[in-house]
C-alpha cells in the first residue's frame, strides 16, 4: 500500500467561511494527512470570530497578518510566502487551498509546475480561472450543508436540492462531455470501463467532484445519471461502466 499524501491545508480566513471546515477536513482524509492547517488573517479583525472558535478544535495554526494599509490585502501575500517555504521545503505532497480568490491562481499553476496536485475549496462566488486550475475543486457550500445533516439538523432541504437530478444531470453539456469522454478514454477493448480508472482520468484533467453536484461519489453520480451501462464485478466488490448508446 503506498504511503499517504502529506497535505499543507492554506486557509484565507479574509475570502471563504469557517461554516465547512470540518467538511473540509473531512474530504481531504480521502487524499492523505493533512499535517499543516495554517489559517490566515488579521486576527484582530472581528470578522474573524467565526473563525476564533474553529482553530483549536481543528488543530489549525492562526497566522497573524496585520492590516498595514486599508484597502489593501496582506493576507494574500503571506499566504503566497507561506506556500512557497513549504513547497521549497519538500516535507509536502500535496496543497489543499481554502479561499475564493482568483488571485491565488498564479500560485496554483506554480505548485502544479512542481508537480504536486492542489486542492480548491471555495465558495459558489469563486472566479472560474481559480476553479479551473485546482484539481479537485469543491464549493464549500455543499460541504457545510452536508455538516447540517450530520449534525442531526431537521432543516435537509437545502442538503436536498443540491442533488441533481437525471434530467439536470443530462442537461449539464459540460459534465455529459466530461463522463463520457473519461469513459471512452479509459475503457477497454470491450468498451467497459473500470470506474477508478475513470475517476483517475477525470482527476488529471478536470477541477470536477461529484460533491459539487450533491453526491458524495462519482459511482453515485454515474448511477443517477443513467447515461452508461453499470456491471459490478469481483463479487460485486468492482464497479464497470460502459457507454449505454453503445
Amino acid at each position: 500500500m503506498s504511503e499517504r499524501k502529506r497535505i499543507a491545508l492554506l486557509i484565507d480566513c479574509d475570502n471563504v467561511s469557517h461554516n465547512s471546515i470540518e467538511g473540509v477536513l473531512e474530504e481531504l482524509a480521502k487524499y492523505g494527512m493533512v499535517n499543516v492547517r495554517h489559517a490566515h488573517g488579521d486576527w484582530n479583525n472581528s470578522s474573524l470570530s467565526g473563525w476564533i472558535n474553529r482553530l483549536h478544535p481543528n488543530a489549525i495554526r492562526p497566522m497573524q497578518q496585520f492590516a498595514y494599509t486599508k484597502g489593501k490585502n496582506a493576507t494574500d501575500s503571506a499566504m503566497i510566502i507561506d506556500a512557497m517555504d513549504l513547497l521549497y521545503s519538500g516535507s509536502i505532497d500535496a496543497f489543499a487551498l481554502m479561499t475564493s480568490d482568483s488571485d491565488f491562481t498564479p500560485l496554483v499553476l506554480r505548485i502544479l509546475e512542481s508537480g504536486l496536485p492542489v486542492y480548491g475549496f471555495g465558495e459558489k462566488k469563486t472566479p472560474q480561472p481559480f476553479v479551473d486550475a485546482c484539481s479537485p475543486f469543491i464549493f464549500t457550500e455543499n460541504l457545510a450543508q452536508e455538516e447540517k445533516e450530520k449534525t442531526g439538523s431537521t432543516d435537509n432541504t437545502s442538503t436536498k436540492k443540491a442533488k441533481k437530478s437525471k434530467a439536470e444531470l443530462r442537461r449539464d453539456n459540460a459534465l455529459v462531455k466530461l463522463l463520457r469522454t473519461a469513459v471512452e478514454q479509459s475503457s477497454e477493448d470491450d468498451g467497459w470501463a473500470h470506474m477508478s480508472h475513470v475517476g483517475h482520468y477525470i482527476s488529471n484533467n478536470s477541477s470536477f467532484s461529484s460533491i459539487n453536484y450533491g453526491y458524495r461519489k462519482l459511482g453515485d453520480l454515474i448511477r443517477a445519471s443513467e447515461l452508461f451501462d453499470i456491471e459490478m464485478r469481483n463479487d460485486g466488490s468492482v464497479m464497470y461502466i460502459k457507454d449505454a448508446r453503445k
